[in-house]
Order: C-alpha cells, then structure tokens, then sequence
C-alpha cells in the first residue's frame, strides 16, 4: 500500500479519530457516575458548611460517602416553593437530591424572567438552621453559594459561596476568605427593602446596619455581582421564607444511597 497518497493519509486520520472519539466516550460512560456523584457531594459540603456543620476541610477529610450519610441523617425538608410561596414539591433527600450548579443557573434565568416559572429549593435541618442558595454572575463568571438563616428566617447564621473563575487574591476571596464569610453571621435580612434586602458595600458597612457588610477589598466587580445575586434571590425567596412547617408529604430518609454505594464498591 502506498502510505504517501492523499487517500491512505484521509483513511488513516479518519480511523484515528474514530478510535479515539470511541475511548472518550466510554471513558466518559464509565467516569459519568462517579463524577456526578463527587459534584453531588462536593455541593452538600457547602450547604453543610452553611449550615454550621464542621467546615468544608471536614468535610473534604470525611470523603464522599460520610457527606452524604450524614446529610441524610441531619435533613428534616428539602422542598420546593414557587415565587409566591406556594409549594410545588420536594426533593428526594433520602437519595440526596439537591438543586446543582446548572439547576441553580436555570432557576436564575427564571427567576430574571427569562423563561419559564422559578422553583426554588429550601432545606431545612435538625439543628434548626433553614438553608437556601444564591447564584449570579461574578467578574469572570458564575458565583454562587448558600445562606443559613435561624428559625426566625430573618437572622443569617452562615454563609457559603464558590466561584468558576474570579481572581485569586481578590474576588476569590468569596470562597477562600473565613473572614468574608463570617461577616453574614448574626446579621439580618429586610425583606421590606426589595432594592437591598442585605448589601455588600464598598468602602465599608455603615455602622449599625444589620443587613450589611463590607465588601472585599480590590474586588469591586465581584462583590457587586455577589451583592446583586443575593438581592435578586432573596426577593425571589421572600414569600417562601414566610412558609415555617415543612408539609407532611416531604420527602423521607431511606438508607443508602446510590452515590454511597459507588464509593463503597
């Protein structure tokens, strides 16, 4: 065969390409289930950290199927409101069944009434604490988090947020900085003031506001973002936090999951 024609280099390439595409793919058939599983885990950890249960080098250091075990053990609800207030549903949290990343992104566009109508999760645990989550836009891409409240619903008890891609140092700091976080704790929300139900200033907090605090140092367009998602699902989630008692038909606890299941084999 003459391997210096044009047709042997197409065929060749060709084969190439294919075999490659087939590894890939099972590969990714293969890898799938564990990877949702890691991202599953890796999204409880920050709404229990939220939640002010251990932090999240806890839970790194518990691994993926404790996470989810403990999860399991400590949920009381996590249901589904709309808008109004009124409940749509529940999520299955004897499988753990959580809004991701790409379903808060989704809710996000609802909820800024570009398609479609908002659900929007709440979780309410043992220890009191009522958790939701925010999601927006940072400097370089989507941020996004969960804010603990007491049984008031007024007064946060922690916070959580994550990144894509803002700037270590600076807007990282969302993430990486227990001393951004820890500013939410003990402060409170006015659901009466829809422009700024809770603010992150620049330049400093000013003294004795309770829904306010100062934002990060150097990264104005991040803390603007994280300002603006806040406002932007905290009015969303206004109604729905009026909702106490989590109604009888919530979804009940079970005993492994199948996400343990793929650790422990």
């Amino acid at each position: 065969m003459n391997t210096d024609n044009n047709i042997y280099t197409i065929v060749y390439t060709t084969i190439v390409v294919v075999l490659v595409a087939a590894v890939l793919a099972l590969v990714s058939q293969k890898l799938g289930p564990m990877q949702a599983a890691n991202e599953k885990a890796e999204t409880i950890s920050q709404i229990l950290t939220a939640a002010g249960f251990g932090d999240k080098n806890h839970w790194q250091e518990q691994g993926n199927a404790a996470t989810l075990k403990f999860y399991r053990e400590n949920i009381e609800s996590s249901d589904l409101y709309d808008t109004t207030g009124g409940y749509v549903g529940a999520l299955d949290f004897s499988r753990c069944e959580i809004y991701s990343t790409s379903e808060l992104k989704a809710q996000d566009y609802a909820i800024r009434g570009k398609g479609g109508m908002p659900v929007l999760p709440v979780y309410r645990f043992s220890n009191g604490k009522v958790v939701i989550p925010v999601y927006g836009a940072g400097l370089w891409g989507p941020i996004w988090g969960y804010i603990a409240l007491e049984e008031d619903l007024r007064t946060i008890a922690g916070a959580y947020f994550d990144h894509a891609s803002e700037t270590p140092g600076l807007g990282g700091k969302i993430k990486d900085d227990p001393a951004f976080r820890g500013q939410f704790a003990g402060r409170s929300i006015d659901f009466t003031d829809k422009s700024a139900p809770f603010h992150i200033v620049k330049g400093g907090a000013p003294e004795g506001k309770a829904n306010a605090i100062d934002a990060i140092t150097g990264a104005t367009m991040t803390s603007r973002g994280l300002d603006a998602a806040i406002t932007t699902w905290l009015n969303a989630y206004g109604k729905s936090l009026e909702v106490k008692e989590a109604p009888a038909d919530s979804a009940s606890v079970s005993n492994t999951t199948e996400e343990e299941q793929l650790w422990e084999n």
